[in-house]
């Protein structure tokens, strides 16, 4: 029983992360599907491209907390059955993967920006506010947040490595730097080509809400 007791808590994780609070809180507060305006990723930067800083906030909290508490919850109720760092690391990688493939959403993910924050939280909160200080440097200065994105996922395990040490949290973090970097292959051609958007630039307005056909009424002329 011990033996799949991991492999359970990597699918509750996996399910947890599968849910989209992108397109949830979109659909909650009246706001278009995101994959259907700007990047097309269902995330909180391209919320945030809505024009809604509200619905890009919870996404964004919802998304890292989906990563942050399966892990957390391993730390705090895995010791008793047997579980340790490596079964927190993996379920935070399946939380991760959830976000990107999500069963709910027919496997029509956002690139686990957020998620993968909440999981590196969980795992080694010091790690996590070295990560985050790296995001918002990047960020502030390019305004590119998938520029913040690639850099952070690439200092976040040479962090782990020069500062703590090797083990399942580094190999963790190595995994879903190399697919969150993956992930974000057309930012990069973007980034290349200087045509990548820019952080809070606004979607067109029509993306910005539900589109409403008005009535057709033909009007007689005098």
């Amino acid at each position: 029983m011990q033996n799949i007791l991991p492999l359970i808590a990597a699918l509750a994780g996996y399910l947890i992360g599968s849910l989209s609070f992108a397109v949830i809180v979109s659909r909650v507060m009246g706001l278009s599907d995101p994959r259907s305006y700007g990047s097309g990723n269902p995330g909180a930067t391209n919320v945030l491209r809505s024009g809604n800083k509200a619905a890009a906030v919870l996404t964004l909290v919802f998304d890292a907390l989906k990563g942050y508490l399966p892990v957390l919850a391993v730390f705090i109720w895995g010791p008793r059955w047997g579980l340790g760092e490596g079964t927190a690391a993996l379920v935070g990688v399946a939380a991760f993967v959830g976000h990107l493939w999500p069963v709910f959403f027919r496997f029509q993910g956002g690139k686990g920006v957020a998620t993968a924050a909440g999981v590196i939280l969980a795992l080694n909160p010091l790690l996590g506010v070295a990560t985050l200080a790296t995001w918002l440097i990047i960020a502030w200065f390019s305004r590119y947040s998938s520029l913040a994105a690639i850099v952070a996922a690439a200092f976040a395990p040479m962090y782990q490595l020069l500062i703590w040490e090797a083990g399942p949290t580094a190999l963790a973090l190595i995994i879903m730097g190399l697919l969150l970097v993956w992930r974000h292959q057309a930012n990069i051609k973007k980034l290349l080509a200087g045509t990548e958007s820019k952080l809070g630039q606004k979607a067109s307005a029509a993306a910005a809400k539900p589109a409403v056909n008005p009535p057709h009424k033909s009007r007689k002329k005098p």
